[in-house]
């Protein structure tokens, strides 16, 4: 019979063995972790440069940087409280900017332009609530808009000319206000939230959006969607009751709020209100869906890195109030950074998202955010911390 003393021991070795082996684990994990490299950004609180004439933003929602590294922004100029042309002290404030904005990387305004929001302009519908901008390849701006009757979408040169406008305001309903369109319409669409022109098809991808529950792709020469599709592949259905018990829904819950396209030919869908990314072939046909944050809507907007691969990803949370860095193969999220708040580096409302050539990202923010911010790219670093918090600058 073994001793009770040399039954102690054989626990003992045993309960030393665990923790070396627990301790060995939580080593390899923290070696892991600290290997890990991503992309690092840090906050330039004094980009851009003050605006002339005592302009203003309002809500700021729609986010560009061309070939060209000019930065492109949509705002709403809409002015809160006693801002609004307030006189304080003798001092003159505020003045809403033009709604376009562009600026240099030195944070100078380039192009300003545009009516206010629901003007007849050139001849063209002003969307009511504008929404979301893109310069495509042969450099022409387009925008949309999210407002009730904002059923269209506009292309115009970098001075604001309009080239030409897709749909009409107001096609979805009769003139009872009865809604007579919807997720099949292949003339107009449904409060379209982002546009994305592919450079190698010249067909315009539409994140429609906030009424229709579709990805719609337009064909520019004849002015059709050429097609179309829901979550999963699937057709779109107006009439689907999305499940109340958190389980992934078979239609886009809402607003389908990007549609951007991969060097690999691959569409990249914001499925804001079920907090996923979908990824699509061209052709519609699903690949992949991924799922960010644990509560609201987490999925605002994609950004790609510059590299030739588009290595990394970054997704604005302007619910969490935070930017998520993310590892394109896996579609691993690999940190955060920002949290709610006023200061530089923070967010309240974190909207859209664009890269320029140099790896530096540009965010705007909504509701009453209304300000566009820049991160510079610092290089690439170990992951010490899955969420970052504010990136300010190094004192």
């Amino acid at each position: 019979m073994r001793s009770k003393r040399g039954m102690a021991g054989a626990a003992g070795l045993v309960l030393a063995l665990g923790v070396l082996w627990l301790a060995q684990g939580q080593l390899q994990n923290t070696v892991e972790a600290q290997s890990a490299q991503a992309p690092m950004f840090q906050v330039d609180p004094f980009w851009p440069n003050p605006m002339p004439n005592a302009w203003t933003l309002g809500s700021s929602i729609g986010l560009w940087v061309d070939d060209n590294d000019v930065i492109w922004m949509v705002h709403r100029g809409n002015m809160t409280g006693g801002e609004a042309g307030a006189v304080n002290g003798g001092a003159e404030c505020c003045f809403p900017a033009p709604p376009i904005l562009a600026f240099d990387l030195e944070g100078n305004i380039v192009h300003a332009w545009g009516p206010e929001a629901g003007a007849m302009y050139q001849g063209a519908e002003w969307p009511s609530s504008n929404h979301g901008i893109f310069v495509d390849h042969e450099g022409y701006v387009w925008v949309g808009g999210n407002g009730g009757g904002d059923s269209h979408i506009l292309k115009l040169t970098q001075d604001g000319n309009v080239v030409q406008q897709f749909g009409h305001a107001n096609a979805r309903a009769d003139a009872s206000g009865n809604m007579v369109r919807g997720s099949d319409d292949m003339e107009s669409f449904g409060r379209v939230a982002k546009i994305f022109v592919d450079e190698v098809t010249n067909e315009v991808y539409l994140a429609d959006g906030y009424f229709n529950r579709r990805v719609a792709v337009l064909n520019q020469d004849t002015g059709m969607v050429d097609r179309y599709w829901g979550a999963y592949g699937n057709a779109p259905d107006d009439m689907y009751e999305h499940p109340a018990d958190g389980a992934p829904s078979q239609q886009f819950r809402g607003p389908v709020h990007c549609a951007d396209v991969s060097v690999d030919r691959l569409v990249y869908v914001c499925d804001r209100g079920s907090r996923r990314i979908q990824i699509f072939t061209t052709a519609g046909e699903f690949v992949s869906e991924h799922f960010f944050g644990d509560i609201g809507a987490s999925t605002w907007d994609v950004a790609f890195s510059p590299d030739p691969e588009q290595t990394y990803i970054y997704i604005p949370d302007g619910t969490n109030q935070r930017v998520r860095v993310v590892l394109r193969e896996t579609m691993q999220e690999l940190t955060q950074f920002g949290q709610g708040g006023r200061y530089p580096g923070m967010f309240f409302g974190a909207h859209s998202i664009a890269t320029d050539s140099f790896g530096n990202i540009y965010t705007t923010e909504t509701y009453e955010g209304k300000r566009i911010q820049k991160f510079a790219y610092m290089g690439m670093r170990s992951v010490d911390a899955r969420v970052q918090g504010p990136t300010w600058p190094s004192q």
